[in-house]
């Protein structure tokens, strides 16, 4: 199991199927509302691949909201799940948003998710909101930087 920055459109494209699969296919998100303007390899976010025996099995992305590491698009194929790749996206993109000077990061996470993200360290800081017919939480975490644990 590993996370990769996403560098090339092949790279890209599979992220796209592995989207369009668990939020279009599974949770009925309008294929329109899946997709925006930070879907490219253009610097406005990053992307990332998560592998389980090498092969593609979940995505994400992180962009940069006023200051903030925004995770989003976070998702794991069925057949992959609970072999602890939710985390090692979420890890994934903390580091970048770290590497960036980011010291906290937010997410909109789905409801069914919030008990995932308290364990990740990530506090509640919303009532629930409608988002794409979907509940979901807004979900925050301070970022501890590794380098001020060094003596």
């Amino acid at each position: 199991m590993n996370a990769k920055r996403i560098t090339t459109n092949q790279e890209l494209e599979q992220a796209f199927s592995i989207r369009k699969t668990v939020f279009v296919e599974e949770q009925g998100v309008p294929l329109t509302d899946e997709f925006d303007e930070f879907d490219q390899l253009d610097g406005r976010c990053e992307h990332i691949l998560a592998y389980y025996e090498d092969q593609p099995a979940g995505t994400g992305r992180i962009r940069w909201v006023e200051g903030v590491g925004k995770l989003e698009r976070i998702c794991v194929l069925e057949s992959f799940r609970k072999f602890g790749l939710g985390k090692v996206i979420i890890k994934g993109l903390e580091d970048i948003a770290a590497e960036q000077g980011s010291s906290r990061v937010k997410l909109h996470g789905q409801t069914q998710a919030e008990g995932f993200y308290h364990k990740l360290g990530y506090q509640t800081s919303s009532d629930v909101f409608m988002e794409d017919g979907i509940p979901h939480l807004l979900m925050t975490k301070e970022l501890i930087s590794e380098g001020s644990l060094e003596g």
